[in-house]
């Protein structure tokens, strides 16, 4: 089989061995993929990965122990946990320290013709959701977090910084749960896609409202973006931490201290939230793909997925 090699920060295809199928493990065909923000930093060195990268899919299984799931369309939840430990049992598996990580630490991920992944870890895509929603699951899997973190009152006014995918899909969630949405970022054209949903947006913003909200979501992946969404929140208020910024970030805590912000990091989320909300429409995902290439192109997939203004790119797996 063919796969994606990321290395040196170089996008290469590799042939590879059929991937072994542990017990418990379901073998699956991916159908589309997703590249992200962190497989491009994955490409730059992020984590000093080299593999095969790759953690949005919607794919159909192959091989199973389990009969009832062969030939269904299915996404998978990204952390292989122990299923053992005290977080494990405490259902944080996902925090688990001896957990794997699809496509980004040690086990090898879905940008492949074939991957495997432990069979409790799947959910079956219901059968009215296309692929090309479905796909999504994963990075609004972790906009649904936030909502399973903190108690967001419907009514409430949140303000969102950032307008990238990660963005743009928590700007949605939150807009479908019923709270006014502020949206702030540099694209008029990505913004639009919010006020589309019923956000407020503000684009090329040189002065952003100070201490205007009791809840702040920073999805800029910039310390400037994280400095300014400190400034933005009320005291007593909450700022979620949802996007990762490469290397170490410098942070006057003076005003966090000061104002008394509960700083709230975000991560993975759960994906039957997010399959509920694909299926209902109400989040628009279609609007932020830019473009879709097939496995084999995969170099040039990354490229056009790091091009300035351009959202997601997704990767098709055709039949063989």
């Amino acid at each position: 089989m063919i796969a994606v090699q990321l290395e040196g920060g170089r996008v290469a295809l590799r042939k590879r061995a059929r991937p072994r199928r542990p017990p418990g493990f379901a073998l699956i065909r991916p159908r589309l993929m997703g590249i992200c923000n962190t497989d491009l930093e994955l490409r730059r060195g992020y984590y000093g990965f080299s593999g095969t990268p790759g953690h949005e899919f919607v794919g159909e299984v192959v091989e199973a122990d389990t009969p009832a799931l062969i030939g269904k369309r299915v996404v998978g939840e990204i952390n292989l946990a122990c299923n053992a430990c005290d977080w494990c049992r405490r259902g944080l598996g996902r925090h688990c320290p001896r957990r794997t990580v699809l496509g980004i630490v040690r086990h090898p991920g879905a940008m492949a013709e074939l991957l495997t992944l432990p069979e409790v870890n799947l959910r079956e895509v219901p059968k009215a959701l296309p692929d090309e929603a479905a796909v999504f699951t994963e990075p609004l899997a972790a906009a649904c977090e936030i909502l399973d973190q903190t108690r967001i009152p419907r009514g409430a006014e949140v303000a969102v910084l950032g307008d990238g995918k990660l963005g743009l899909l928590v700007a949605q969630t939150l807009l479908a749960h019923g709270v006014g949405v502020f949206h702030a970022g540099r694209h008029a054209a990505k913004l639009a896609i919010s006020k589309r949903a019923g956000a407020e947006v503000v684009a090329h913003a040189r002065k952003l409202p100070r201490a205007r909200f009791d809840w702040v979501v920073d999805a800029t992946g910039s310390a400037a973006g994280l400095r300014e969404a400190v400034s933005m929140t009320r005291p007593r208020g909450t700022l979620i931490l949802k996007s990762t910024v490469h290397g170490a970030v410098e942070l006057d805590t003076a005003p966090v201290i000061v104002h008394e912000i509960t700083l709230v990091g975000s991560r993975c989320g759960r994906f039957e939230p997010a399959l509920r909300l694909l299926r209902t429409g109400r989040v628009d995902v279609g609007a932020l793909v830019s473009d879709r290439l097939p496995l084999e192109e995969a170099p040039r997939a990354f490229d056009r997925a790091a091009e300035r203004g351009v959202l997601k790119v997704l990767l098709e797996n055709g039949p063989r």
